[in-house]
């Protein structure tokens, strides 16, 4: 009987034995299970840190795009202006060479028909002078104005246009009255002509110098 006694006190104490370590895995494995969510709430910040550093990132990208798209279209805009005073400054040059070509001509014209003499005293070779100088002011101040009829506005052309008829009024009227002191006799022609010449000689140069 005491023989049973001490085999069941042996097998009761293996049993409590072998429950008091099951007990104690079961305690650690649910201090496990409770540490880990304390260690992805520490994780998270760091997560949100992660993202925060990322769109912190992603910003100051779009910010330096945006700046540099900015200084392009700057570039572009500044390009873009001073193209138009390439084309001008050209515009203008032309314009100046081509008032000097025209300065050169009306000069040249004059010392050719300054020389111009005649062959003889009659009254018919100094006519054939004058009306050769005026024949030459005539042919010169056309080409003048045919290049002004390329290079004027519009509006521009419309009032030489209007001035070139009134002068043309003044020529004729001023030649005639000049003309007239002679009336009947052999200088009358000559004189008519030769105010001719000289108003035109004249009016070559002012539109060389006021239109051009």
């Amino acid at each position: 009987m005491k023989h049973y006694r001490k085999n069941l006190f042996a097998i009761l104490t293996v049993a409590f034995v072998i429950l008091l370590a099951a007990c104690q895995d079961s305690s650690e494995e649910s201090g496990t299970k409770l540490d880990k969510p304390s260690q992805n709430e520490q994780t998270s910040p760091n997560k949100k840190d992660d993202t925060a550093n990322t769109d912190s990132t992603e910003t100051a990208s779009n910010t330096d795009n945006t700046k540099t798209s900015n200084i392009e279209t700057n570039e572009k805009e500044d390009t873009s202006n001073i193209v138009p005073e390439k084309k001008e400054t050209q515009s203008s040059i032309t314009t100046t060479n081509l008032k000097e070509e025209y300065l050169n001509k009306l000069n040249d014209n004059k010392k050719e028909t300054d020389e111009m003499e005649a062959t003889d005293t009659s009254t018919f070779a100094l006519k054939k002078v004058e009306n050769d100088r005026w024949e030459a002011w005539d042919e010169l101040l056309n080409e003048v104005y045919g290049v002004l009829k390329g290079q004027l506005s519009a509006e521009e052309m419309d009032q030489l246009r209007n001035e070139q008829r009134d002068w043309i009024k003044y020529r004729d009227e001023s030649a005639l009255e000049a003309s007239l002191k002679y009336k009947g006799g052999t200088q009358e022609h000559l004189e008519y002509v030769a105010v001719l010449a000289n108003l035109t000689e004249v009016r070559c140069y002012e539109l060389v110098e006021d239109y051009m």
